[in-house]
């Protein structure tokens, strides 16, 4: 392996996978939500992300009556894709879906923006929650930020040595 090969692929688990997958996920906010992951035409549609908790599971508002919930319902394996190609950070999730009907967990992931789809706050009907459980992630990060990420590509061209600094690698939550 080339000296500027080094280090591009780092394998996380446990502590360091949920962290990581906190770290992507939250930064970016959304996500393509992929359901009917056993026939063509995959379903997905963009869904917020509420939170992702210390053991790397992440958390969905999502009406009773949705697609989703319809689908989670039928076959509960979901992929979740992310990305921020403004910090050339991509993040794939595949896991398990389960709908959650929890008071306390509503009360802490509650903000005024999740209003605007459920209309009657946290005591409407349609309101459940999302909880996505990772069994297998993959993720491409960079070391540096976009702009310095462009300057290396660009001297790497007109060099003809590569100077990516960029990671990817595994995430074993569980």
């Amino acid at each position: 392996m080339k000296d500027d090969e080094k280090n591009k692929v780092q394998d996380l688990t446990s502590e360091d996978a949920a962290k990581k997958i906190k770290e992507l996920a939250e930064k970016e906010g959304i996500c393509m939500f992929i359901t009917n992951l056993s026939q063509l035409p995959l379903d997905g549609a963009p869904m917020a992300t509420q939170q992702v908790d210390e053991d790397g599971n992440i958390w969905f508002f999502s009406s009773v009556t949705s697609n989703r919930n319809q689908a989670i319902e039928r076959d509960a394996r979901v992929q979740l894709f992310y990305c921020n190609k403004g910090s050339s950070e991509y993040l794939s999730i595949y896991g398990h879906a389960n709908i959650v009907f929890d008071r306390k967990k509503v009360d802490e992931l509650w903000n005024l923006l999740v209003k605007a789809w459920f209309k009657e706050g946290k005591d409407d009907p349609e309101l459940s929650l999302i909880k996505v459980v990772p069994e297998d992630a993959y993720y491409w990060d960079t070391k540096s930020n976009k702009m310095i990420s462009l300057v290396k590509i660009m001297a790497s061209a007109v060099s003809g040595k590569t100077m990516d600094n960029s990671v990817e690698g595994e995430l074993h939550v569980k």
